[in-house]
């Protein structure tokens, strides 16, 4: 299994990041399978330097916020309108009211809104999606919003990705990503600022929760552009003694 990070900056693109964008993909029965984890503001401009959008198999919407979804209005366009034709249906995941939101946010109507690109699905209980198997977790934010614990293979060639989506502090994260070969977890806040509550992470707390999951590696992404990055990675670094980097766009992880 592959991660490449298309965009990794929290709340709103940034100078040198779209908003939350990832990649995944693995080879499996003689081809490339590929989601893709969010579509934020700027994601699919950036995601044609990795992978052919038409190509995807699948996009996992963590939540409805504009830093996660937007572009997913600009995904239809490519999908409805290509040169070549009218695309067949992909799926989307995302919480209740998703095909709602996105046929809102372009300005169609409520039916058939988007519902002739995308098949939509409701975040109910695990699924699978080629060699993917995923499950999905309710996390703690304002809107209702999932983190994603994604696994391959099988015995020792088992892999699992655990991804946070955005969340204040929840037990659910130790279920999540609990022995996760990659732990990919937001933290939008510093420590010791007057934090609101049930909404981000602080640098520590995100290097908390991969320790106490017992996490084999951590990546720390979604740090708004109005911080400093390099302080919120310092804050998750003195938490958490495994491997861990601060999440930019480009990077690829092969786990």
């Amino acid at each position: 299994m592959k991660l490449t990070v298309v965009g990794c900056s929290g709340s709103y693109p940034g100078p040198d990041s779209a908003a939350s964008c990832y990649l995944v993909q693995e080879e499996h029965e003689g081809r490339l399978w590929s989601l893709v984890l969010d579509m934020g503001n700027g994601a699919l401009g950036a995601l044609q330097r990795y992978v052919d959008p038409l190509a995807l198999d699948a996009v996992l919407l963590s939540h409805l916020h504009a830093d996660h979804c937007v572009d997913m209005t600009s995904y239809y366009v490519l999908r409805k309108y290509h040169p070549t034709g009218a695309q067949p249906k992909i799926p989307v995941w995302g919480p209740k009211r998703t095909a709602r939101r996105l046929a809102r946010a372009y300005d169609l109507p409520r039916k058939p809104g988007m519902e002739e690109e995308f098949e939509f699905h409701r975040y109910k209980e695990p699924f699978r999606v080629g060699p993917f198997a995923i499950t999905p977790y309710e996390v703690d934010h304002p809107v209702p919003a999932y983190g994603m614990r994604i696994t391959t293979g099988e015995g020792e060639q088992t892999r699992v990705l655990a991804y946070s989506g955005d969340t204040g502090p929840t037990d659910t994260l130790l279920e999540m990503a609990q022995d996760a070969d990659l732990f990919l977890v937001e933290a939008s806040f510093r420590h010791g600022d007057d934090n609101p509550p049930s909404l981000h992470l602080t640098g520590r707390e995100a290097g908390e929760y991969a320790a106490k999951a017992g996490a084999k590696r951590a990546v720390v992404t979604h740090v708004p552009p109005w911080h400093d990055p390099d302080g919120i990675f310092a804050e998750a670094r003195a938490a958490y003694d495994g491997p861990i980097e601060l999440a930019v766009a480009g990077a690829v992880y092969d786990l």
